[in-house]
């Protein structure tokens, strides 16, 4: 598999790659494969019915990685993929996903649908990271579609990011939660410029014993658009807490809809949302400690979003 400067530069910057990764793998190029392994334990299927793969991870696999990263590098672009991962009982692994794009013309867009099938007893670690670079005119879209389904005892550990570069962007997560199955999931976001990014997460705490701990984190800057929308649903003894935290700078939009329901009397549900800005004081007391203004900033935003 060959790799030049910029497919390493976007693969730094969305899987912390900087060659082949050590465990399970399958890197998407503009469209195509450009290389795939498996390992023992986890195997990665092509599907014949349309473009993407299907992830088995065998009962009882633990202490092994998968990493699926997509790059476009061509303008006018629009790339569709399908893949699902069926994590047999008793594993515990970690998943690398994300797009990187780079364009300076044209349209480039990835519409990335991941399914997620968690065996009783199951645990992963999905991390998914979108990137966008180039400059001039083009235009860097991507959409990114989780579904998740937790049977018995399963566990998800979500975490979701995406830092600047992408223009337009429309995020989908849907979880599915079974009897004493648990979600911590964390969102992280920054858009700026004339960038919008619409984010849309519903979690279903079906399962008797179900937990689910949703926190977004977002920063809107210049003209930018941020909508976020969040939903827990308690259908039977279940608990749900969901923080929607963003700040707000220059002329941007943000707004936020979180959302609890209760279809039972034993669903305990919680929900908090704030948007504001960094204070004055803060930012004058890193100034204290020889920052210009616009480090301080950069610094309160690293920290925020970290």
């Amino acid at each position: 598999m060959k790799l030049n400067s910029l497919d390493r530069e976007l693969l730094k910057e969305i899987a912390d790659l900087h060659s082949v990764p050590p465990g399970a793998y399958n890197i998407r190029k503009n469209g195509a494969a450009l290389g795939r392994e498996s390992k023992a334990g986890i195997t990665i299927i092509p599907k014949e019915d349309r473009p993407g793969i299907d992830i088995v991870i065998e009962p009882g696999t633990v202490d092994q990685s998968v990493h699926i990263p997509v790059i476009l590098t061509v303008p006018d672009l629009h790339d569709v993929v399908y893949n699902t991962f069926d994590v047999g009982a008793g594993s515990d692994i970690l998943i690398v996903a994300g797009c990187g794009i780079h364009t300076s013309t044209g349209k480039s867009r990835h519409d990335g649908i991941h399914e997620f099938y968690l065996r009783k007893g199951a645990k992963i670690r999905y991390v998914e990271k979108h990137y966008g670079a180039g400059g001039g005119a083009g235009e860097r879209v991507l959409n990114p579609v989780t579904i998740l389904h937790l049977e018995e005892g399963a566990v998800a550990e979500l975490e979701m990011i995406q830092i600047r570069g992408v223009d337009n962007t429309v995020r989908k997560t849907e979880v599915y939660l079974g009897p004493h199955s648990r979600l911590l999931m964390n969102e992280r976001l920054l858009t700026h410029e004339e960038q919008r990014a619409e984010s849309e997460i519903i979690v279903h705490l079906q399962g008797e014993g179900s937990s689910a701990e949703v926190l977004t984190r977002s920063v809107g800057q210049d003209r930018s658009l941020q909508v976020f929308k969040a939903s827990l649903i308690g259908y039977g003894k279940c608990k749900g807490h969901l923080s929607c935290d963003s700040i707000i700078m220059g002329a941007a939009d943000i707004r936020s809809q979180p959302e609890i329901w209760a279809k039972s009397a034993e669903a305990e549900l919680t929900h908090e949302a704030a948007i504001g800005k960094f204070s004055g004081e803060q930012i004058m007391k890193l100034m204290t400690f020889g920052l210009d203004e616009e480090e301080a900033i950069k610094t309160l935003l690293e920290g925020y979003l970290r």
